[in-house]
């Protein structure tokens, strides 16, 4: 459902510029939960509308930045939301795009490691395939309707 619906969004971003891609995607990522919180990644501004980076490289294709901000400076889960975040976007665009995700610059204490680990393919395919870290995966990314 949160595909079909990024889909339309996105043809609506054609159809109407007002509604920039920028928007969608803040909107797929807003209901991303944290891993131990009961909160979302926005109700806790790990995440925010300004957080989200949209270039076109063609014609519908897309190179899409996300930075996100952890609660505290030694966050243990701070590569746990990045996996999310992947997860989640991977799912959900339907147009070719390249996704870098990132911890914004001076809030985690070992961002450089994390930003490397979280966009590299293999690690995050490695990530998925380990069952107990894909089910905490799920129940972040899960939408409350599905």
């Amino acid at each position: 459902m949160v595909y079909m619906l990024m889909e339309s969004m996105v043809n609506c971003c054609h159809v109407f510029p007002d509604v920039c891609v920028d928007d969608v995607l803040a909107d797929v990522i807003r209901t991303i939960r944290d891993p131990e919180k009961p909160n979302t990644l926005e109700e806790l501004d790990v995440v925010t509308e300004k957080c989200v980076e949209v270039q076109e490289l063609g014609d519908d294709e897309y190179l899409i930045i996300i930075r996100f901000s952890p609660t505290v400076p030694h966050c243990s889960l701070a590569t746990l939301i990045g996996l999310c975040l992947q997860v989640k976007l991977q799912r959900c665009l339907p147009f070719k795009h390249k996704l870098e995700i990132y911890i914004t610059e001076g809030t985690h204490s070992t961002e450089e490691d994390i930003n490397k680990q979280i966009n590299d393919k293999e690690r995050v395919a490695a990530a998925m395939e380990n069952p107990s870290l894909r089910e905490m995966v799920e129940q972040c990314v899960t939408e409350p309707d599905d």
